[in-house]
């Protein structure tokens, strides 16, 4: 997806679960209390404080509303945001490469305040928007390969100037 290697390490840590998610502190703690560290009281599991708590929805609904002013319709799917596994529609996958990254800066930005009884900030999220941003084109100027780097860019740039 992306030739930064800053990026595919977010992409690693994220997928790879580096963050341990407080039911597995838990069981090599062997303390007794496996709750959601962000206070909602729910089992603090790897779905359930990526995606499914309370303190997280709102990110993940400002995410999609880029997306619709993107004119990008994807169902509200874990699947889609937290692994990458799209919908088989030939229209939708052309667009990979603009969701990919603001999917990988949402789960920074969760992974970031994870452990804060906070819902992760937008503004935030922004910011590692513009992080990503630049890093791929620091990548795109140093191979001397802009257009890929344009295609991909254009329109969320200007979604994100807009916030």
């Amino acid at each position: 997806c992306s030739a930064s290697l800053i990026i595919r390490e977010i992409q690693i840590k994220t997928t790879l679960r580096y963050h341990l998610m407080h039911v597995r502190v838990t069981k090599m703690n062997k303390s007794g209390d496996s709750r959601c560290w962000q206070g909602c009281g729910e089992t603090g599991t790897l779905l359930h404080c990526r995606w499914e708590c309370e303190l997280v929805q709102p990110l993940w609904k400002t995410v999609w509303r880029f997306l619709k002013k993107l004119t990008i319709e994807l169902p509200y799917d874990p699947a889609i945001a937290l692994l990458g596994i799209y919908p088989r529609d030939t229209g939708v996958l052309m667009h990979r490469g603009t969701w990919t990254p603001m999917f990988i800066a949402a789960l920074s930005t969760i992974a970031e305040t994870w452990k804060e009884p906070k819902c992760p900030s937008t503004d935030e999220w922004i910011k590692k928007m513009w992080f990503i941003y630049t890093m791929e084109y620091y990548m795109a100027m140093r191979k001397n390969d802009i257009w890929p780097y344009v295609a991909t860019w254009m329109e969320l740039e200007g979604v994100m100037l807009s916030e």
